[in-house]
């Protein structure tokens, strides 16, 4: 196994244990992560808080992993994050949702490179559309509009 391998295992380990101390020395200082529903975040303080606002709103997530790669400073993670909507939810305007108590399992895919130990660059990738309406946020369909 190598660096990107162990830092992304490391990373994944903190956030399922809600340890955000743990979470935060995984990245750079001047990391950047993009996500689907934040954009893009700069520093090691705002993706950890991102972070760490998902752990808060899904304290039982559990992560079931796919398939793990490795190419050189590269690890890639592909596989599912389930969990119950039992705290708030950051919204992407800055409003906090109040718990759905819904379950939810997304497919997720998670691209990380690692530099001197540290998380430098991540994507995050998963569906918005199937996260709001695995929790019940997305209106109900029209049916008159068809």
């Amino acid at each position: 196994m190598g660096e990107a391998r162990e830092v992304m295992d490391r990373m994944t380990a903190a956030m399922m244990s809600n340890d955000a101390a743990a979470l935060a020395a995984c990245y750079a200082e001047d990391a950047v992560a993009i996500t689907p529903d934040q954009g893009e975040l700069t520093g090691r303080e705002e993706i950890s808080s991102y972070l760490s606002q998902m752990a808060e709103a899904f304290p039982d997530a559990a992560y079931e992993p796919l398939d793990k790669h490795e190419a050189g400073n590269v690890a890639i993670d592909e596989g599912y994050f389930t969990g119950t909507n039992t705290g708030p939810l950051q919204m992407p305007s800055g409003e906090s949702m109040p718990p759905t108590e819904r379950q939810i399992r997304l497919r997720s895919c998670d691209v990380a490179r690692v530099e001197g130990g540290l998380i430098t660059s991540h994507h995050f990738y998963f569906d918005q559309m199937e996260f709001l309406g695995q929790l019940g946020l997305l209106p109900e369909p029209d049916p008159g509009a068809l």
